[in-house]
């Protein structure tokens, strides 16, 4: 008999979008304090117009998307959120690494 399979860490690339409703047109505020709760991390991290992406370890990273929405969201009654995952167990460094492998194609025609 066999024992349980020894843990493979499962690393995920995350790409979110959290926005609070039901406050009015402008949510720069609130999406920043999310910013905030991701660069504090300490995690690879981007954020451009339309999303933030956050690249670590599976429970690490949840946990720091579930702050965001938290952050996002204080003083509103509904919170609206987009997630896009990558899971690629061994796999590090995908955040730059993705772009870097388009780049190379768009280089070579």
């Amino acid at each position: 008999m066999s024992g349980p399979e020894p843990s493979v860490t499962r690393n995920v690339l995350v790409a979110f979008s959290v926005s609070p409703m039901g406050v009015g047109d402008s949510v720069g505020e609130a999406v920043a304090e999310a910013v905030r709760v991701v660069r504090e991390s300490g995690l690879p991290n981007r954020t451009d117009a339309m999303f933030t992406s956050i690249e670590g370890e599976w429970d690490e990273v949840m946990d720091v998307v579930k702050r965001a929405v938290e952050a996002a969201g204080a003083g509103a009654g509904r919170v609206s959120l987009v997630l896009k995952a990558d899971i690629r167990p061994g796999v590090t460094d995908g955040l730059t690494s993705k772009v870097a492998t388009v780049e190379r194609h768009l280089a070579e025609g």
